[in-house]
């Protein structure tokens, strides 16, 4: 009887930029499922938890972190032409992470505010997310990302189909937990109405109010909530830090923060302007 020949395992990469590492970390953390992943993926570049390096070709390409130095502008070029899919991994590769709330100000200053020799530091007057250098074939938010999404994202890619992570807020996620919002009970802000799932509410949970970093959920009206702080009597700069955090460079929360002045600490000529499509004042 005929034998279905196995499958050729795929080749995958993980690399990074600008972060933490903690999204890297995320794919060593499933620990017992490793085993299972090896047999259907060939692990060639993971720089967190192997000296053995690949230059590629790669069928998936793993990507952390926000570009933040001119080498790294080059290098991701180069990897997106290694890569059959980039998927780029959490809240640093895909809105700038918090090391984006620098682009707010004057990049020389604060570079000679930190280094003794700020010529000897090459960076980029921003730091942005790979979307805007590469061409992304999916994200994975979070910081960090989901273990969960992170699994569901590597099967379907083997099996080849479309992953099947929810898109919805953060507030669903405290009604399937049974969470009590601590935005009616407690008057707490939080930005679980405009952030996308996939963190389980785990700060709501602890009675702590979201701080978006899954990043904006599809069509968030960040306007409207930022409205809803206001009348509560947050002051200006208040209702800007809530959206300036660990995805406020994102287009839909970076709008906001700037029609609120911008975040703690920014230069006032340095606020960006409104990104393309956003609203011409975010406050009317």
């Amino acid at each position: 009887m005929p034998t279905v020949a196995a499958r050729p395992r795929l080749r995958v990469g993980i690399v990074k930029m600008a972060s933490c590492d903690g999204c890297q970390l995320t794919l060593l953390d499933l620990e017992d499922e490793l085993l299972p992943l090896a047999e259907r993926f060939e692990i060639v570049e993971f720089p967190e938890a192997s000296s053995v390096r690949s230059a590629g070709p790669y069928d998936v390409l793993l990507v952390e972190g926000s570009i933040s130095t001119p080498d790294q502008a080059t290098e991701i070029v180069e990897l997106r032409k290694q890569a059959k899919r980039l998927v780029t991994i959490g809240a640093c590769a895909n809105h700038g992470g918090i090391q984006a709330l620098r682009n707010w100000s004057d990049h020389d200053a604060f570079r000679a505010a930190v280094y003794a020799h700020p010529e000897y530091v090459a960076s980029l007057a921003q730091s942005v997310p790979v979307s805007e250098l590469v061409t992304v074939d999916a994200e994975l938010n979070g910081c960090p990302i989901s273990p969960d999404q992170l699994r569901e994202l590597l099967v379907s890619v083997s099996v080849g189909r479309r992953p099947q992570i929810r898109e919805e807020s953060v507030c669903l996620a405290c009604k399937r937990r049974s969470v009590v919002c601590v935005m009616v009970s407690q008057g707490i802000p939080c930005l679980g109405p405009v952030t996308q799932s996939g963190c389980g509410a785990l700060c709501p949970r602890f009675g702590r109010g979201c701080y978006g970093c899954y990043g904006p959920k599809e069509q968030a009206n960040a306007v409207s909530l930022a409205r809803a702080f206001a009348w509560t009597g947050r002051q200006d700069a208040e209702v800007a830090r809530l959206f300036a955090g660990f995805t406020g460079w994102s287009g839909t929360f970076r709008s906001v923060a700037a029609a609120y002045g911008g975040p703690p600490g920014v230069i006032p000529y340095a606020v960006p302007a409104e990104p393309k499509g956003g609203p011409d004042d975010a406050r009317d």
